[in-house]
């Protein structure tokens, strides 16, 4: 009996040093919470990243409609998508964002299809940033445009943006900062010396061409994406709808003050506005200086892309975990107190397809996405109806009659972009929508046999109001 005493006493020291080690844990990761600067340029990566990529908006429909584009269309869908995820951000301030939403609003099938997609569509769009990158970096060095080189560049960027983020959230938050900073403040520089050179009547230009609709929806898109790290933000009730505020005035501002700089103070050549001309037009107006710097923010821009990317896919799937769609241990933190296997499995991921020519595969995961972006909205109005007590925080000021009408607009706008697509598209649209069904029943297969560890609470409290919120009303109504 006397070593099994003993044992027990080890046990339960074991169990006492968990518990000291659990709460130092918790007490470190409350030091190392996303604050409101952080969040604002993680949100700015997740959206834009900078005006880089806006030229094919003046291109096809000149001056006018890219400047009109970018004022208007933020009203069409940036607001409404922006709107919705400060309301339900701050009604569910947890990982996993958007597949919370869903979970809660439609239930854990819809949750998890709704995780699958925005997944998908994060690490394919991660996987082209690297290629992205050598292609600005080959301009100065054609080496990095094909061959083993490209291939080993293609490598080391992943690895040493993936290991940054690795690192934890303040790191990547500090590094969305400076990167913001570097990349923006030389179109500021432009437009500064562009001034004397403007003529307005130039923005008004309207020669033959089209509306570049897909420039304007995928420079101003992604607004939920952040979403997914709500856990991870101090006091997130109110620093969420702040940093979206903030984000959306320096993303938008960012987009038009090239557009004024350049396409007032240049002739209009139509042939030339194709992706990284505004690096040129910053060389005609200030010097080759400012070339060269836009160039090189063109490159670190990249790397906060991906940062803010990477942040949230691998911290979706720890909500994922959470709330039981995906076995505990995809909820294990680093000692970064960053997701292990989250971030593991979408670096991994994201680093196989960095290597693949996939247009094809991309506009199929943006047609998913969409897909997700309609239950997103329909999650949204059907949350307002389900729960009207649900404490929200921050809350889109009108009825759901007008809320309708609001989320309507970006609705109808989604169904227009996905009947673009070519058949191949819905084809392949529809196969990995099949493939994320699969991975759910056979999710429910393992939890059901008991195959691997799940949490296995979280799904039905999501599904019912929350039980404070329950008993505040019934106090509320009571001393009435």
């Amino acid at each position: 009996m006397a070593p099994l005493s003993r044992s027990s006493v080890e046990i339960e020291s074991e169990r006492h040093s968990t518990s000291s080690g659990i709460q130092q844990s918790s007490a470190s990761s409350k030091s190392k919470k996303l604050k409101l600067i952080h969040l604002i340029f993680l949100i700015y990566f997740e959206v834009s990243g900078g005006p880089f990529g806006e030229e094919p908006a003046v291109q096809k429909g000149g001056p006018l409609v890219a400047l009109l584009g970018f004022i208007i269309f933020p009203f069409v869908w940036s607001i409404p998508e922006a709107l919705l995820t400060a309301e339900l951000a701050t009604a569910y301030p947890d990982n996993g964002g958007y597949v919370v939403w869903a979970t809660a609003a439609f239930g854990p099938f819809w949750g998890f299809l709704m995780g699958w997609w925005k997944w998908l569509n994060g690490v394919i769009g991660n996987a082209a940033y690297p290629a992205l990158c050598l292609d600005y970096l080959k301009i100065i060095f054609p080496a990095f445009g094909h061959g083993s080189i490209r291939m080993v560049g293609i490598l080391v960027y992943t690895l040493a943006s993936s290991y940054l983020n690795f690192m934890g959230l303040t790191i990547v938050g500090w590094t969305a900062v400076t990167l913001g900073l570097v990349s923006l403040i030389p179109f500021y520089i432009m437009f500064f010396f562009s001034i004397p050179k403007l003529k307005p009547s130039r923005w008004g230009a309207r020669p033959k061409g089209s509306v570049d609709w897909t420039t304007f929806f995928w420079n101003l898109n992604f607004w939920d994406s952040v979403s997914t790290l709500a856990g991870e933000v101090e006091h997130p009730q109110r620093t969420f709808p702040r940093a979206l505020l903030c984000a959306g005035l320096l993303t938008c501002v960012g987009y038009i003050v090239p557009l004024l700089a350049a396409t007032g103070a240049l002739e209009l050549k139509k042939e030339s506005w194709s992706n990284g001309y505004l690096a040129e037009a910053a060389g005609e107006i200030a010097g080759a200086w400012l070339k060269y710097w836009i160039e090189v923010g063109a490159v670190l821009s990249t790397v906060g892309l991906f940062e803010a990317q990477m942040s949230s896919t691998s911290f979706q799937l720890l909500g994922m975990a959470k709330i039981g769609l995906l076995p505990a241990c995809m909820a294990k933190r680093s000692t970064y107190n960053t997701p292990l296997l989250g971030f593991l499995v979408s670096a991994g991921a994201t680093l196989v397809l960095s290597y693949l020519k996939f247009e094809t595969i991309v506009k199929a995961a943006n047609f998913v996405y969409s897909c997700g972006m309609l239950l997103e909205f329909a999650s949204f109005l059907r949350l307002r109806r389900k729960f009207p007590e649900l404490s929200r925080p921050y809350r889109v000021p009108v009825g759901i009659h007008v809320l309708t009408v609001i989320c309507a607009m970006p609705m109808a706008f989604l169904i227009f972009v996905m009947a673009q697509n070519r058949l191949v598209i819905y084809v392949l649209g529809f196969s990995v929508t099949v493939v994320g069904i699969l991975a759910y029943l056979l999710m429910n297969v393992c939890k059901k046999r008991n195959w691997m560890e799940f949490a296995v609470t979280e799904v039905s409290r999501l599904q019912s109001l929350p039980e404070n919120q329950t008993e505040a009303k019934t106090e509320s109504n009571g001393s009435v």
